[in-house]
Protein backbone atom coordinates (compact mmCIF):
# COMPACT_ATOMS: atom_id res chain seq x y z
CA UNK A 1 0.00 0.00 0.00
CA UNK A 2 1.27 3.34 -1.43
CA UNK A 3 1.35 6.62 0.75
CA UNK A 4 -0.40 9.49 0.02
CA UNK A 5 1.67 11.87 -2.02
CA UNK A 6 2.04 14.86 0.41
CA UNK A 7 3.51 12.62 3.06
CA UNK A 8 6.24 11.22 0.89
CA UNK A 9 6.87 14.24 -1.67
CA UNK A 10 9.17 16.70 0.37
CA UNK A 11 8.72 20.46 0.18
CA UNK A 12 10.05 22.70 -2.01
CA UNK A 13 12.91 24.83 -0.80
CA UNK A 14 12.31 28.40 -1.28
CA UNK A 15 14.00 29.56 -4.03
CA UNK A 16 16.42 32.04 -1.93
CA UNK A 17 17.18 29.24 0.22
CA UNK A 18 19.75 27.90 -2.57
CA UNK A 19 23.65 28.01 -2.45
CA UNK A 20 23.59 30.26 -5.15
CA UNK A 21 21.00 32.65 -4.13
CA UNK A 22 22.24 32.72 -0.52
CA UNK A 23 26.31 33.61 -2.01
CA UNK A 24 24.39 36.36 -3.81
CA UNK A 25 22.46 37.97 -1.51
CA UNK A 26 25.47 37.52 1.55
CA UNK A 27 27.99 39.19 -0.57
CA UNK A 28 26.02 41.74 -1.82
CA UNK A 29 24.74 42.83 1.08
CA UNK A 30 28.33 43.09 2.82
CA UNK A 31 29.01 45.39 -0.13
CA UNK A 32 25.93 47.62 0.46
CA UNK A 33 26.88 47.34 4.10
CA UNK A 34 30.59 48.41 4.12
CA UNK A 35 29.42 51.66 1.52
CA UNK A 36 26.76 52.62 4.00
CA UNK A 37 29.14 53.31 6.86
CA UNK A 38 30.59 56.49 5.26
CA UNK A 39 27.43 57.68 4.28
CA UNK A 40 25.81 57.30 7.56
CA UNK A 41 28.35 59.21 9.40
CA UNK A 42 28.29 61.93 6.31
CA UNK A 43 24.60 62.14 6.97
CA UNK A 44 25.00 62.07 10.91
CA UNK A 45 27.44 64.85 10.52
CA UNK A 46 24.90 66.82 8.06
CA UNK A 47 22.32 66.50 10.75
CA UNK A 48 24.55 67.69 13.52
CA UNK A 49 24.59 64.34 15.36
CA UNK A 50 26.79 61.97 16.62
CA UNK A 51 27.88 59.06 14.27
CA UNK A 52 26.22 56.87 15.88
CA UNK A 53 23.03 57.99 15.19
CA UNK A 54 23.42 57.56 11.18
CA UNK A 55 25.02 53.75 11.71
CA UNK A 56 22.32 52.98 14.27
CA UNK A 57 19.41 54.22 11.78
CA UNK A 58 21.01 52.47 9.14
CA UNK A 59 21.13 49.78 11.03
CA UNK A 60 17.50 49.74 12.50
CA UNK A 61 16.16 50.80 8.80
CA UNK A 62 17.62 47.73 6.79
CA UNK A 63 16.39 45.11 9.34
CA UNK A 64 12.75 46.28 10.04
CA UNK A 65 12.74 47.47 6.05
CA UNK A 66 13.57 44.23 5.59
CA UNK A 67 10.28 42.51 7.05
CA UNK A 68 7.54 45.49 6.69
CA UNK A 69 8.77 46.95 3.40
CA UNK A 70 6.96 46.40 -0.27
CA UNK A 71 9.96 46.03 -2.43
CA UNK A 72 12.11 43.02 -2.35
CA UNK A 73 15.97 43.76 -2.77
CA UNK A 74 15.51 47.69 -2.10
CA UNK A 75 17.78 49.70 0.74
CA UNK A 76 16.68 51.47 3.75
CA UNK A 77 18.61 53.58 5.64
CA UNK A 78 20.08 56.88 6.94
CA UNK A 79 20.08 59.55 3.96
CA UNK A 80 20.97 62.79 2.84
CA UNK A 81 17.69 63.81 2.41
CA UNK A 82 16.61 63.29 5.58
CA UNK A 83 18.75 64.76 7.36
CA UNK A 84 18.83 67.77 5.69
CA UNK A 85 15.36 67.99 6.91
CA UNK A 86 15.76 67.10 10.10
CA UNK A 87 19.36 69.00 11.30
CA UNK A 88 17.71 72.54 12.20
CA UNK A 89 15.71 70.75 14.79
CA UNK A 90 18.74 68.91 15.73
CA UNK A 91 20.57 72.12 15.95
CA UNK A 92 17.58 74.72 17.87
CA UNK A 93 16.39 71.57 20.43
CA UNK A 94 18.68 68.75 20.26
CA UNK A 95 18.49 64.88 20.05
CA UNK A 96 15.75 64.07 21.84
CA UNK A 97 13.73 66.07 19.76
CA UNK A 98 14.82 64.98 16.79
CA UNK A 99 14.33 61.25 18.05
CA UNK A 100 10.34 62.40 18.65
CA UNK A 101 10.39 64.04 14.94
CA UNK A 102 11.41 60.70 13.48
CA UNK A 103 8.59 58.60 15.51
CA UNK A 104 5.96 60.99 14.74
CA UNK A 105 7.07 60.91 10.49
CA UNK A 106 6.88 57.05 10.57
CA UNK A 107 3.26 57.60 12.08
CA UNK A 108 2.22 60.07 9.42
CA UNK A 109 3.59 58.15 6.73
CA UNK A 110 1.49 54.65 8.14
CA UNK A 111 -1.53 57.51 7.74
CA UNK A 112 -0.62 58.47 4.54
CA UNK A 113 -0.45 54.84 2.88
CA UNK A 114 -3.40 54.05 4.49
CA UNK A 115 -4.97 57.05 2.82
CA UNK A 116 -3.60 55.94 -0.53
CA UNK A 117 -0.36 58.05 -1.43
CA UNK A 118 1.05 54.92 -3.04
CA UNK A 119 -1.55 55.23 -5.82
CA UNK A 120 -0.19 59.12 -6.85
CA UNK A 121 2.68 57.09 -8.62
CA UNK A 122 0.49 56.80 -11.65
CA UNK A 123 0.96 60.37 -11.58
CA UNK A 124 4.28 60.93 -12.06
CA UNK A 125 5.55 61.30 -16.10
CA UNK A 126 8.40 59.15 -17.28
CA UNK A 127 10.53 62.41 -17.87
CA UNK A 128 10.84 63.34 -14.39
CA UNK A 129 11.64 59.71 -13.44
CA UNK A 130 14.30 59.94 -16.35
CA UNK A 131 15.11 63.47 -14.64
CA UNK A 132 14.97 61.76 -10.78
CA UNK A 133 17.23 58.97 -12.10
CA UNK A 134 19.94 61.34 -13.48
CA UNK A 135 19.70 64.07 -10.86
CA UNK A 136 20.11 61.36 -8.33
CA UNK A 137 23.15 60.24 -10.39
CA UNK A 138 24.61 63.53 -10.36
CA UNK A 139 24.37 64.11 -6.71
CA UNK A 140 26.14 60.31 -5.81
CA UNK A 141 29.09 61.28 -7.88
CA UNK A 142 29.09 65.20 -6.63
CA UNK A 143 28.84 63.65 -2.99
CA UNK A 144 32.10 61.94 -3.61
CA UNK A 145 34.12 64.91 -4.42
CA UNK A 146 34.94 66.29 -1.49
CA UNK A 147 36.86 62.83 -0.26
CA UNK A 148 39.19 63.66 -3.86
CA UNK A 149 40.39 67.31 -2.62
CA UNK A 150 43.22 68.30 -0.84
CA UNK A 151 44.59 64.76 -0.59
CA UNK A 152 47.77 62.95 -1.31
CA UNK A 153 48.34 61.65 -4.79
CA UNK A 154 48.12 58.13 -3.96
CA UNK A 155 44.45 58.59 -3.18
CA UNK A 156 44.16 59.53 -7.34
CA UNK A 157 46.48 56.19 -7.73
CA UNK A 158 44.11 54.24 -5.45
CA UNK A 159 40.89 55.22 -7.26
CA UNK A 160 42.35 54.63 -10.59
CA UNK A 161 42.98 51.00 -9.52
CA UNK A 162 40.07 50.40 -7.61
CA UNK A 163 37.69 51.42 -10.78
CA UNK A 164 39.70 49.58 -12.84
CA UNK A 165 39.18 46.64 -10.99
CA UNK A 166 35.27 47.02 -10.77
CA UNK A 167 35.42 47.47 -14.48
CA UNK A 168 37.68 44.53 -15.89
CA UNK A 169 36.84 41.87 -13.41
CA UNK A 170 33.34 41.37 -14.36
CA UNK A 171 34.39 40.57 -17.83
CA UNK A 172 36.16 37.46 -16.29
CA UNK A 173 33.92 36.50 -13.63
CA UNK A 174 31.26 37.59 -11.47
CA UNK A 175 31.55 35.24 -9.14
CA UNK A 176 32.71 37.46 -6.62
CA UNK A 177 31.10 41.01 -6.63
CA UNK A 178 33.79 43.41 -8.26
CA UNK A 179 33.47 46.31 -5.54
CA UNK A 180 33.62 43.57 -2.62
CA UNK A 181 37.22 42.70 -4.24
CA UNK A 182 38.26 46.27 -4.94
CA UNK A 183 37.49 47.23 -1.08
CA UNK A 184 39.32 44.05 -0.09
CA UNK A 185 42.17 45.05 -2.21
CA UNK A 186 42.80 48.18 -1.95
CA UNK A 187 42.86 48.01 1.88
CA UNK A 188 45.37 44.68 1.71
CA UNK A 189 47.48 47.47 0.16
CA UNK A 190 47.37 50.12 1.87
CA UNK A 191 48.01 48.63 5.39
CA UNK A 192 50.73 46.02 4.60
CA UNK A 193 52.76 48.67 2.18
CA UNK A 194 51.99 51.40 5.05
CA UNK A 195 50.54 53.88 2.72
CA UNK A 196 48.98 56.98 4.32
CA UNK A 197 45.59 57.77 2.95
CA UNK A 198 41.99 58.86 4.45
CA UNK A 199 40.39 56.21 6.02
CA UNK A 200 36.95 55.26 6.98
CA UNK A 201 38.18 55.83 10.62
CA UNK A 202 39.10 59.31 9.46
CA UNK A 203 35.37 60.10 8.90
CA UNK A 204 34.17 59.89 12.59
CA UNK A 205 33.79 57.29 15.64
CA UNK A 206 32.56 54.32 15.21
CA UNK A 207 30.16 52.92 18.04
CA UNK A 208 31.32 49.68 20.12
CA UNK A 209 27.76 49.38 21.56
CA UNK A 210 24.61 47.90 20.52
CA UNK A 211 21.30 50.64 20.11
CA UNK A 212 19.34 50.22 23.23
CA UNK A 213 15.50 51.02 22.89
CA UNK A 214 14.31 54.38 24.94
CA UNK A 215 11.91 56.59 24.69
CA UNK A 216 12.30 60.41 23.54
CA UNK A 217 13.03 62.23 26.48
CA UNK A 218 10.11 65.31 25.54
CA UNK A 219 7.96 66.91 27.53
CA UNK A 220 3.90 65.38 26.24
CA UNK A 221 2.64 68.98 25.45
CA UNK A 222 1.33 70.67 22.59
CA UNK A 223 4.00 72.60 22.66
CA UNK A 224 6.68 70.06 21.83
CA UNK A 225 3.69 68.38 18.86
CA UNK A 226 4.35 72.06 17.28
CA UNK A 227 7.69 71.93 17.58
CA UNK A 228 8.16 68.71 16.01
CA UNK A 229 4.78 68.16 13.41
CA UNK A 230 6.52 70.40 10.66
CA UNK A 231 9.64 68.43 10.64
CA UNK A 232 7.70 64.79 10.85
CA UNK A 233 5.66 65.97 8.05
CA UNK A 234 8.40 67.07 5.99
CA UNK A 235 10.14 63.62 7.26
CA UNK A 236 7.17 61.50 5.74
CA UNK A 237 6.85 63.18 2.95
CA UNK A 238 10.40 63.39 1.91
CA UNK A 239 10.62 59.80 2.75
CA UNK A 240 7.67 58.43 0.94
CA UNK A 241 8.55 59.99 -2.19
CA UNK A 242 12.29 58.85 -2.49
CA UNK A 243 11.27 55.19 -1.49
CA UNK A 244 8.42 55.17 -4.07
CA UNK A 245 10.05 56.99 -6.86
CA UNK A 246 13.23 54.66 -5.49
CA UNK A 247 10.78 51.42 -5.62
CA UNK A 248 9.86 52.33 -9.43
CA UNK A 249 13.04 52.60 -10.73
CA UNK A 250 14.10 48.68 -9.12
CA UNK A 251 10.95 47.63 -10.71
CA UNK A 252 12.38 48.82 -14.06
CA UNK A 253 15.46 47.29 -13.57
CA UNK A 254 14.50 43.92 -12.50
CA UNK A 255 10.88 43.82 -14.38
CA UNK A 256 8.88 42.80 -11.21
CA UNK A 257 6.07 44.22 -9.31
CA UNK A 258 6.24 45.89 -5.74
CA UNK A 259 3.38 47.14 -3.33
CA UNK A 260 4.02 50.75 -2.82
CA UNK A 261 1.38 50.66 -0.30
CA UNK A 262 2.97 48.25 1.90
CA UNK A 263 6.11 50.40 1.24
CA UNK A 264 5.13 53.11 2.03
CA UNK A 265 3.44 51.81 5.60
CA UNK A 266 6.33 50.05 5.89
CA UNK A 267 8.88 53.23 5.81
CA UNK A 268 6.75 54.01 8.61
CA UNK A 269 6.96 51.34 10.72
CA UNK A 270 10.97 51.59 9.95
CA UNK A 271 11.10 55.10 10.93
CA UNK A 272 9.63 54.12 14.68
CA UNK A 273 11.48 51.74 15.51
CA UNK A 274 14.15 53.49 14.33
CA UNK A 275 13.03 56.69 16.61
CA UNK A 276 12.80 54.36 19.30
CA UNK A 277 16.59 52.89 18.93
CA UNK A 278 18.11 55.97 18.82
CA UNK A 279 17.99 56.27 14.97
CA UNK A 280 17.78 59.57 12.93
CA UNK A 281 15.27 58.13 10.84
CA UNK A 282 15.88 57.48 7.10
CA UNK A 283 14.13 56.14 3.69
CA UNK A 284 15.36 54.37 0.62
CA UNK A 285 18.77 54.75 -0.71
CA UNK A 286 19.36 54.76 -4.49
CA UNK A 287 23.13 54.47 -4.13
CA UNK A 288 23.10 51.88 -2.23
CA UNK A 289 19.92 50.00 -3.61
CA UNK A 290 21.83 50.22 -6.91
CA UNK A 291 24.85 48.29 -5.52
CA UNK A 292 22.86 45.50 -4.33
CA UNK A 293 20.85 45.21 -7.70
CA UNK A 294 22.75 46.33 -9.93
CA UNK A 295 26.64 45.54 -9.08
CA UNK A 296 25.52 42.69 -6.52
CA UNK A 297 22.88 41.04 -8.21
CA UNK A 298 20.57 40.42 -5.11
CA UNK A 299 16.55 40.14 -5.70
CA UNK A 300 15.35 39.45 -2.51
CA UNK A 301 14.85 40.71 0.80
CA UNK A 302 17.62 38.48 2.72
CA UNK A 303 20.53 41.39 0.75
CA UNK A 304 18.29 44.21 2.83
CA UNK A 305 18.62 42.33 6.36
CA UNK A 306 21.76 41.40 6.05
CA UNK A 307 23.17 44.90 5.28
CA UNK A 308 22.09 45.93 8.08
CA UNK A 309 23.44 43.14 9.62
CA UNK A 310 26.62 43.28 8.43
CA UNK A 311 26.50 47.20 9.37
CA UNK A 312 26.12 46.50 13.10
CA UNK A 313 28.56 43.63 13.09
CA UNK A 314 31.51 45.89 11.19
CA UNK A 315 31.08 48.37 13.33
CA UNK A 316 30.48 47.20 17.24
CA UNK A 317 32.62 43.95 16.51
CA UNK A 318 35.27 44.46 13.81
CA UNK A 319 35.36 48.52 13.80
CA UNK A 320 38.91 48.81 14.27
CA UNK A 321 39.32 46.67 10.85
CA UNK A 322 36.38 48.71 9.16
CA UNK A 323 38.17 52.00 10.19
CA UNK A 324 41.17 50.63 8.11
CA UNK A 325 39.68 50.96 4.49
CA UNK A 326 40.55 53.51 2.54
CA UNK A 327 38.19 56.13 1.23
CA UNK A 328 39.60 55.95 -2.40
CA UNK A 329 37.87 52.00 -2.61
CA UNK A 330 34.37 53.55 -1.34
CA UNK A 331 34.27 56.72 -3.20
CA UNK A 332 35.17 54.44 -6.73
CA UNK A 333 32.41 52.71 -5.74
CA UNK A 334 30.34 55.30 -5.33
CA UNK A 335 30.90 56.74 -9.25
CA UNK A 336 30.45 53.37 -10.70
CA UNK A 337 27.31 53.48 -9.12
CA UNK A 338 27.29 57.01 -10.15
CA UNK A 339 27.79 55.65 -13.97
CA UNK A 340 25.93 53.04 -13.98
CA UNK A 341 22.77 54.99 -12.47
CA UNK A 342 22.80 57.77 -15.23
CA UNK A 343 20.36 57.18 -18.38
CA UNK A 344 22.78 58.14 -20.67
CA UNK A 345 20.58 57.13 -23.16
CA UNK A 346 18.47 59.88 -22.42
CA UNK A 347 20.75 62.74 -23.25
CA UNK A 348 22.09 60.97 -26.80
CA UNK A 349 21.86 63.95 -29.52
CA UNK A 350 19.27 61.46 -31.51
CA UNK A 351 16.86 60.86 -28.62
CA UNK A 352 16.94 64.65 -27.99
CA UNK A 353 16.08 65.53 -31.35
CA UNK A 354 13.40 62.39 -31.65
CA UNK A 355 11.89 63.55 -27.94
CA UNK A 356 9.38 66.58 -28.03
CA UNK A 357 10.69 69.38 -26.69
CA UNK A 358 8.26 69.60 -23.24
CA UNK A 359 9.77 66.21 -22.41
CA UNK A 360 12.77 67.56 -22.49
CA UNK A 361 11.89 70.53 -20.70
CA UNK A 362 10.79 68.52 -17.92
CA UNK A 363 13.74 66.00 -17.35
CA UNK A 364 15.86 68.89 -17.12
CA UNK A 365 13.88 71.15 -14.91
CA UNK A 366 13.77 67.83 -12.78
CA UNK A 367 17.19 67.87 -12.69
CA UNK A 368 18.06 71.47 -12.38
CA UNK A 369 15.89 71.88 -9.00
CA UNK A 370 16.99 68.68 -7.85
CA UNK A 371 21.09 69.59 -8.06
CA UNK A 372 20.81 72.66 -6.83
CA UNK A 373 18.81 72.14 -3.98
CA UNK A 374 20.18 68.72 -3.17
CA UNK A 375 16.36 67.28 -2.08
CA UNK A 376 14.76 65.26 -4.60
CA UNK A 377 11.35 66.27 -2.90
CA UNK A 378 11.95 69.58 -4.32
CA UNK A 379 13.05 68.13 -7.94
CA UNK A 380 10.28 65.75 -8.48
CA UNK A 381 7.69 68.37 -7.56
CA UNK A 382 8.65 71.14 -9.93
CA UNK A 383 9.04 67.70 -12.15
CA UNK A 384 5.55 67.39 -12.19
CA UNK A 385 4.10 70.55 -11.97
CA UNK A 386 6.43 72.09 -15.17
CA UNK A 387 4.61 68.29 -16.93
CA UNK A 388 1.36 69.45 -15.86
CA UNK A 389 2.12 72.92 -17.07
CA UNK A 390 3.08 72.16 -20.62
CA UNK A 391 0.62 69.11 -20.99
CA UNK A 392 -2.32 71.93 -19.99
CA UNK A 393 -1.09 73.94 -22.61
CA UNK A 394 -0.52 71.48 -25.39
CA UNK A 395 -4.03 69.90 -24.78
CA UNK A 396 -5.83 73.63 -24.67
CA UNK A 397 -4.86 74.11 -27.86
CA UNK A 398 -6.62 71.00 -29.40
CA UNK A 399 -9.96 72.62 -28.88
CA UNK A 400 -11.26 73.69 -32.08
CA UNK A 401 -15.03 75.56 -32.55
CA UNK A 402 -16.74 75.27 -35.76
CA UNK A 403 -20.23 76.31 -37.63
CA UNK A 404 -22.53 75.90 -40.16
CA UNK A 405 -25.78 77.87 -41.10
CA UNK A 406 -29.04 75.99 -41.26
CA UNK A 407 -30.14 75.88 -44.64
CA UNK A 408 -32.98 78.25 -43.92
CA UNK A 409 -31.03 80.59 -42.24
CA UNK A 410 -33.02 80.31 -39.04
CA UNK A 411 -30.63 78.44 -36.56
CA UNK A 412 -26.50 78.38 -36.56
CA UNK A 413 -24.93 75.14 -35.43
CA UNK A 414 -21.78 75.63 -33.34
CA UNK A 415 -19.52 72.59 -33.25
CA UNK A 416 -16.92 71.96 -30.74
CA UNK A 417 -14.62 69.13 -30.05
CA UNK A 418 -11.52 68.75 -27.42
CA UNK A 419 -11.15 68.72 -23.77
CA UNK A 420 -13.04 71.49 -22.24
CA UNK A 421 -11.10 72.57 -18.53
CA UNK A 422 -9.88 75.85 -17.45
CA UNK A 423 -6.93 76.30 -19.96
CA UNK A 424 -8.89 75.38 -22.86
CA UNK A 425 -11.95 77.47 -22.30
CA UNK A 426 -10.98 80.83 -21.47
CA UNK A 427 -11.03 81.81 -24.91
CA UNK A 428 -14.20 79.73 -26.03
CA UNK A 429 -16.23 82.65 -25.32
CA UNK A 430 -14.65 84.76 -28.23
CA UNK A 431 -15.34 82.03 -30.64
CA UNK A 432 -18.87 82.75 -31.19
CA UNK A 433 -20.65 85.52 -33.20
CA UNK A 434 -23.25 87.34 -30.86
CA UNK A 435 -23.92 90.01 -33.10
CA UNK A 436 -24.80 88.81 -36.45
CA UNK A 437 -26.08 85.23 -35.57
CA UNK A 438 -29.72 84.07 -36.22
CA UNK A 439 -32.14 84.19 -33.54
CA UNK A 440 -31.80 80.20 -33.04
CA UNK A 441 -27.65 79.29 -31.64
CA UNK A 442 -27.05 74.99 -31.16
CA UNK A 443 -23.75 74.25 -29.37
CA UNK A 444 -23.30 70.55 -29.97
CA UNK A 445 -20.51 69.63 -27.48
CA UNK A 446 -21.16 65.69 -28.87
CA UNK A 447 -17.45 65.90 -29.91
CA UNK A 448 -15.91 67.67 -26.59
CA UNK A 449 -15.89 66.93 -23.22
CA UNK A 450 -16.50 69.11 -20.01
CA UNK A 451 -14.12 68.74 -17.16
CA UNK A 452 -14.61 71.55 -14.71
CA UNK A 453 -16.16 74.40 -13.31
CA UNK A 454 -14.37 77.37 -15.66
CA UNK A 455 -15.80 75.46 -19.09
CA UNK A 456 -19.45 75.23 -17.33
CA UNK A 457 -18.63 79.35 -16.48
CA UNK A 458 -17.43 80.25 -19.95
CA UNK A 459 -20.76 78.53 -21.36
CA UNK A 460 -23.05 80.49 -18.73
CA UNK A 461 -21.16 83.21 -20.33
CA UNK A 462 -21.82 82.47 -23.50
CA UNK A 463 -25.32 81.99 -22.96
CA UNK A 464 -25.59 84.91 -21.05
CA UNK A 465 -24.34 87.25 -24.11
CA UNK A 466 -26.46 85.32 -26.72
CA UNK A 467 -29.93 86.21 -24.23
CA UNK A 468 -28.71 89.94 -23.91
CA UNK A 469 -29.12 90.27 -27.77
CA UNK A 470 -32.76 88.08 -27.89
CA UNK A 471 -31.08 84.73 -29.22
CA UNK A 472 -31.96 80.98 -27.40
CA UNK A 473 -29.04 79.00 -26.92
CA UNK A 474 -29.32 75.35 -26.83
CA UNK A 475 -26.44 73.06 -25.79
CA UNK A 476 -26.43 69.29 -26.83
CA UNK A 477 -25.06 66.33 -27.42
CA UNK A 478 -22.66 66.28 -24.29
CA UNK A 479 -22.25 62.51 -22.87
CA UNK A 480 -23.56 61.46 -18.82
CA UNK A 481 -20.35 62.91 -17.40
CA UNK A 482 -20.75 66.18 -19.09
CA UNK A 483 -24.15 66.60 -18.28
CA UNK A 484 -24.02 65.98 -14.92
CA UNK A 485 -21.31 68.53 -14.15
CA UNK A 486 -22.71 71.00 -16.07
CA UNK A 487 -26.49 70.21 -14.52
CA UNK A 488 -24.77 71.03 -11.33
CA UNK A 489 -22.97 74.03 -11.78
CA UNK A 490 -24.85 75.87 -15.16
CA UNK A 491 -26.16 79.52 -13.37
CA UNK A 492 -24.76 78.57 -9.95
CA UNK A 493 -21.33 79.96 -10.23
CA UNK A 494 -20.37 83.53 -9.09
CA UNK A 495 -20.05 86.08 -11.94
CA UNK A 496 -21.05 84.16 -14.84
CA UNK A 497 -24.08 86.56 -15.60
Amino acid sequence: MSLPAFLTSRPARPTWLTPRVLRTEALAGLVVALALIPEAIAFSIIAGVDPRVGLFASFTMAVTIAITGGRKAMISAATGAIALVIAPLAREHGLEYLLAAVILGGVLQILFAVGGVARLMRFLPRSVMVGFVNALAILIFTSQLPYLVDVPWTVYALLAVGLAVMVGLPRLTRAVPAPLVAIVALTAFTVAAGVMVPTVGDQGSLPDSLPVLGVPMVPLTFETLSIIAPYALALALVGILESLMTAKLVDDITDTHSDKTRESWGQGVANIVTGFFGGMGGCAMIGQTMINVKAGGARTRLSTFLSGVFLLILVVVLGSVVALIPMAALVGVMIMVAVGTFDWHSIRPGTLRRMPKSETTVMVSTVAVTVATHNLAYGVGVGVLVAIVLFARRVAHLVDVTSVLDPDGTTKIYRVSGQLFFASSNDLVFAFDYADDPAQVVIDLSAAHIWDASTVAALDAITTKYEARGTTVTITGMNDNSRTRHDALAGHLSGAH
